[in-house]
């Protein structure tokens, strides 16, 4: 399994269980148990915290925007993992350098993390909440701004 795909599990394990403790347990010793016990020998260990808390400070933002992009599902009733692997795709695509972490590769490292720990629709539904998330992405990146509108 590659370090990366690994440190990934090792955040939706994490955040999986603070999470089901209704946020009430220590994130911080989740996480470290967890690369202690799964990830001994992870060369990257600062990429785990750094999703870690990239997803703890964004938390309202990143949770909005899932329950903007699926509508059909009220965030209350998505299951747990497929919730916080949503959590993880969000916030690589929204706030992770993308030279570092391209696009395509944050939907396709949250769809395998759902076929591996969601049910039996999760990569389906990972997929097209990340797509909804994505094409409103390209939308903002490609529109032109204010000042390029005006003429002069």
């Amino acid at each position: 399994m590659a370090t990366r795909h690994l440190a990934r599990s090792i955040v939706l394990q994490s955040l999986y269980e603070w999470d089901f403790s209704n946020k009430e347990k220590d994130l911080v010793q989740i996480v470290q148990r967890n690369m202690d016990e799964f990830g001994p020998g992870i060369n990257e260990p600062e990429f785990v915290w750094k999703i870690v808390k990239g997803v703890v400070d964004h938390l309202p933002e990143i949770d909005a925007i899932i329950s903007k992009s699926a509508v059909e599902w009220p965030f209350d009733q998505i299951a747990l993992i497929d919730r916080n692997v949503l959590r993880i795709g969000v916030y690589e695509l929204l706030y992770v350098d993308h030279n570092e972490v391209p696009y395509k590769v944050a939907i396709n490292e949250a769809i395998e993390l759902a076929k591996n720990y969601g049910g039996v629709n999760s990569g389906k539904f990972i997929n097209g909440v990340l797509g909804t998330v994505y094409k409103q992405l390209e939308i903002v990146e490609t529109s032109p701004s204010p000042t390029e509108n005006k003429k002069e």
